[in-house]
């Protein structure tokens, strides 16, 4: 009875006019009181390890996410195997049927029972071996992420043996050909090499069988990968159709070369404007060889063939710097074709970053592929002078008069004539929009060269005075699982349109030292940008990038460190904040110094941060060539690595650490000059440009040279590398819209 009572209280509920209605559930969200939510506490779930064929499932959906994946691993698995000829057949976009058959060695029939085991290979034995990895596939978990989720036949026969064999596999382990029958691989004719058939992908899986939308769209995206690896694996045949069809989709020799298999798979009309590149730098460990169009050329989308260790990649860094090198070579709109084989020493190298071995990550990506495209832009430049272009022998809108007697003149003369030596009609070229034209070469006039010579901002960079040295340390891949999540953040936090302006903008000028802001072009718009904002987020990034492979500002005489702190504390102080109320002000040095110096193996290990055991600074980390922070910040920074810091967890740490460097190499908000303090307003300078306040003449030049860094350093290196996070909103305005412009003055 009690019980009774309990479960009816809990089903009533008060109404808004105080009356008790019965229901059938609490709703979610539904207040208890203390008592009733004693009785609904129920003890916490107990952990518990997942049965191994859910682990397996979910493995198997990593890494096969859809047939083309299937595919390109079986693909890979083939050309491992040594082989000179690959047919594969396709049924429903793969869904159905997919079945790939090679000449290659074969796999010996007591390796059979262990085949689709998962991580069984023959081409890694411990995990050094993954530094010299040399093949396509390694883990051994392409056939076995197969065999979860599909019905798998694998007939074999190698060149001592008398016969195939054939068997079949399910969820890892050999399974009957029918019900009752043995599970042992059986003989059978066959020739020499491999065939394995994938039927009925994804049959137990129906949400991912359902998600695809059309059979057609899967065998695009097969024909796609085959058409890749048969562009690049020179020597082996490829040939890929559907099931039933007696005409193939890709068919291509071994002896065809790799301007043949472009010709055939993409078109005469790549293959007719292409051009050789090569390049290499032992400094880098990089060999680079390829094909991509000239400037004859060009699509709607950019097509990129890319090859890393052989090895079928996409890269959106390597994608993004070839659209810029031809943006000064095509139209607007225009797009290149790129075949891009590019080999770097293993070693440099971290394959075992994705399930399916499509994305990679190499040391030097910047370099190398600056490397890449300045020997791209030279090529492109020699065979420039053979560009088509329409001609006119007349003003656009002028008229011919042509009488009679001309006309039969022209007529006899033209008869006489082949048709190469007609002369084609006038082209009248269409006339653009005028609020479509806009500035796009930053090499034109600038709207400082208006400006009287007494606000005059350079527009050369000024020599440098900085004496650079190579280091003999050897560049490190970042392995930290903390420092990895940390730039995930940053791509997760990206803003696709923000970042967009920023690689394709044009650097207009500095608007306002005092306020740090700055203008720039992208497109028909005009931004004004406060850089101190857009410096503190890419020196935070650069940190990221170039993590554990720093170079260093080293100092001529080492600094005492507890005394760069004193002077730090001073100006902190002079600051007069409420909330610094309290701090024990004249410990801070010496308890900052301890801090510093008792981590000091880890500071220069991680960011060429050296503090000798006796608390002198002797370098600090350089983030870029061709831009000094102000060391006049260098107390302040020393000082904050104290408090700001939390030096106990490894993750915040490092964020933390980096965020301080990257407002330490953030330029400082300079302060107005005498002529200028009149105009400005009553707001509060930051606290770093009190740091600055100096001599007139001084801060002039300090500006100069700052105008100087935005516009040949700093900016270009945002065009390159920056990722725009969804927070650099703040510090983006749009002032000005060409279009909007036009409309405005067309009612006037």
């Amino acid at each position: 009875m009690l019980y009774n009572n309990i479960a009816f209280h809990l089903k009533m509920t008060l109404n808004k006019s105080g009356m008790m209605e019965a229901n059938d559930t609490v709703g979610r969200g539904t207040k208890r009181k203390a008592e009733e939510s004693t009785l609904a506490f129920q003890a916490p779930k107990r952990i518990k390890a997942l049965d191994q064929d859910v682990v397996n499932k979910i493995a198997a959906g990593e890494i096969i996410v859809a047939p083309v994946h299937a595919l390109k691993e079986l693909i890979e698995n083939a050309v491992d195997a040594g082989s000179t000829s690959l047919e594969i057949v396709v049924k429903d976009g793969g869904l159905k049927l997919l079945q790939i058959t090679d000449n290659g060695h074969g796999i010996n029939k007591d390796d059979l029972p262990i085949l689709c085991e998962r991580f069984t290979t023959s081409k890694l034995k411990a995990f050094e071996d993954l530094s010299s990895i040399g093949t396509y596939g390694f883990r051994g978990e392409a056939l076995a992420s197969i065999s979860h989720i599909a019905h798998l036949t694998v007939t074999t026969k190698t060149v001592d043996s008398s016969c195939a064999w054939r068997a079949h596999y399910a969820d890892g382990k050999l399974a009957p050909a029918k019900p009752g029958q043995s599970a042992d691989p059986k003989p059978t004719a066959g020739r020499g090499g491999t065939q394995i058939t994938v039927e009925d992908l994804f049959y137990n899986v129906l949400s991912r069988q359902k998600a695809f939308r059309s059979s057609s769209e899967e065998y695009a995206k097969i024909l796609d990968v085959v058409g890749r690896y048969a562009v690049h694996c020179t020597g082996v045949a490829f040939s890929c159709k559907k099931h039933g069809d007696s005409a193939m989709g890709i068919s291509t020799p071994s002896s065809a070369s790799t301007v043949d298999c472009i010709r055939q798979i993409h078109g005469s009309a790549v293959a007719n404007e292409l051009i050789n590149f090569e390049v290499s730098d032992g400094k880098w460990g990089f060999k680079a060889s390829g094909w991509t169009t000239n400037a004859n050329y060009h699509v709607k989308k950019t097509t990129i063939l890319l090859f890393i260790n052989h090895r079928s990649v996409e890269s959106s860094a390597i994608k993004k710097a070839f659209e810029q090198t031809y943006s000064a070579f095509l139209p607007k709109g225009g797009h290149p074709f790129i075949y891009l084989s590019l080999d770097i020493d293993p070693q440099r190298v971290d394959v075992n970053v994705h399930p399916t071995k499509r994305e990679v990550n190499f040391l030097n990506e910047d370099e190398i592929i600056e490397s890449i495209c300045t020997e791209i832009s030279a090529r492109l430049s020699q065979v420039d002078t053979s560009r088509a272009f329409t001609t006119q022998s007349l003003l656009p809108g002028a008229k011919i008069t042509v009488s009679s007697s001309s006309r039969s003149q022209s007529g006899r003369s033209n008869s006489t004539q082949s048709k190469p030596s007609q002369k084609p009609a006038p082209y009248t070229p269409a006339k653009p929009n005028e609020n479509n034209l806009v500035r796009t070469d930053p090499q034109l006039r600038k709207i400082t060269s208006m400006l009287p010579p007494s606000i005059n901002n350079p527009s050369t960079p000024a020599p440098s005075s900085t004496t650079y040295l190579t280091s003999p340390k050897t560049p490190t891949t970042c392995c930290l699982t903390t420092v990895k999540r940390l730039r995930a953040a940053v791509r997760e936090s990206m803003h696709a349109n923000l970042t967009e302006v920023f690689a394709s903008h044009t650097y207009v000028g500095l608007v306002d030292p005092y306020r740090r802001i700055a203008a720039i072009q992208g497109g028909v718009k005009l931004f004004l940008v406060d850089y101190g904002m857009v410096c503190n987020e890419y020196f935070y990034q650069l940190g990221l990038t170039d993590f554990g492979n720093f170079g260093a500002i080293r100092f001529a005489t080492a600094l005492d460190v507890k005394a760069l702190i004193a002077i730090g504390v001073e100006r902190e102080k002079a600051l007069k904040k409420p909330e610094d109320d309290g701090i024990p002000w004249d410990d801070v040095p010496r308890i900052v110094t301890t801090q510093l110096v008792n981590r000091r193996a880890m500071l220069l290990e991680y960011f060429n941060f050296e503090i000798s055991p006796e608390g002198e600074l002797v370098s600090i980390p350089l983030l870029m060539k061709g831009y000094t922070p102000s060391l006049a910040k260098l107390p302040r920074f020393l000082m904050r690595l104290g408090p700001c810091v939390d030096w106990l967890n490894e993750e915040s740490c490092f964020h933390t650490f980096l965020s301080e460097l990257a407002s330490f190499y953030t330029p400082e908000q300079l302060p107005a000059s005498g002529s200028e303090k009149d105009g400005q307003d009553d707001t509060p300078m930051r606290e770093e440009s009190i740091e600055n306040a100096g001599s007139d003449a001084a801060l002039e030049a300090r500006r100069e040279e700052m105008a100087r860094m935005l516009e040949h350093v700093l900016f270009p290196s945002f065009k390159a590398r920056l990722v725009a996070t969804k927070g650099l909103l703040r510090g983006v305005i749009e002032v000005a819209n060409l279009k909007g412009l036009y409309r405005v003055f067309e009612r006037c």
